[in-house]
């Protein structure tokens, strides 16, 4: 990760053991082969908008793809707040997305899940009280931390960002605009820099499931590792 990270009171090799979405910063001597190491990346270009519409997706072969998809459209196709329901074999976690402030990060998100590149893919990393850190890690076919959909999407931030309890929020690796299709849930307050794109929050009941998730902690008895509580994604579904 970036120097940046190492100002919170976290070491920064943790940060990015558990945010690192794919590429080039993984390291797979983790558990699970889903932790990253950061070396330090070169910034890459900011997005700009296309003649087609205002979001750019940028093909990345460096992520490992084990599922074909097509590229969201350039032009958000919904507004507003969107739930949805993120099906689970550990239980349903309802969510609602913003698609006015993250307008490319729900759309591309939306467009993964009518796409069915969610369906039957592991939760991969639990971190726990021991990290300082309080995540649940998903969006990644592959389950190592390699994965995404083979291309990248802009960071959307305000530099304001914060993640409380409830958040559901984008992983991305230590270059800019690196996030692809990996997410994380957050079930208590976690001191992050605002680095990464905060696309919904998640509803009462879903927090609560996600807590029961946490609560049986990781299968290593770690501070970070694979869920105790296998999770994998059956479907995402939307309420228009």
């Amino acid at each position: 990760m970036p120097s940046r990270v190492a100002t919170l009171a976290l070491p920064a090799a943790l940060l990015t053991i558990i945010l690192s979405a794919c590429g080039e910063d993984a390291d797979t001597s983790s558990p699970a082969a889903s932790d990253s190491s950061s070396s330090s990346a070169s910034a890459e270009p900011t997005p700009t908008a296309s003649s087609e519409g205002p979001c750019v997706y940028t093909a990345d072969s460096s992520q490992e793809v084990s599922t074909q998809v097509d590229l969201p459209p350039t032009r958000p196709s919904v507004s507003g707040k969107l739930p949805a329901v993120i099906s689970t074999s550990a239980g349903d976690l309802g969510v609602v997305l913003d698609a006015d402030a993250t307008p490319c990060t729900v759309n591309s998100f939306v467009s993964l899940a009518e796409q069915a590149y969610f369906d039957d893919t592991p939760c991969h990393r639990l971190t726990t009280a021991a990290s300082g850190i309080f995540v649940l890690q998903c969006g990644d076919p592959t389950g190592t931390g390699y994965g995404g959909p083979g291309y990248t999407i802009p960071d959307e931030l305000t530099g304001e960002e914060t993640y409380p309890p409830g958040t559901l929020a984008m992983a991305r690796t230590s270059a800019p605009h690196s996030g692809g299709s990996q997410f994380f849930l957050v079930y208590d307050q976690t001191p992050l820099p605002p680095d990464y794109a905060v696309f919904g929050k998640l509803k009462t009941a879903g927090l609560r499931a996600l807590q029961q998730i946490a609560d049986a902690g990781t299968a290593n008895g770690g501070a970070e590792g694979a869920p105790k509580t296998p999770v994998t994604i059956e479907s995402v579904s939307f309420s228009r």
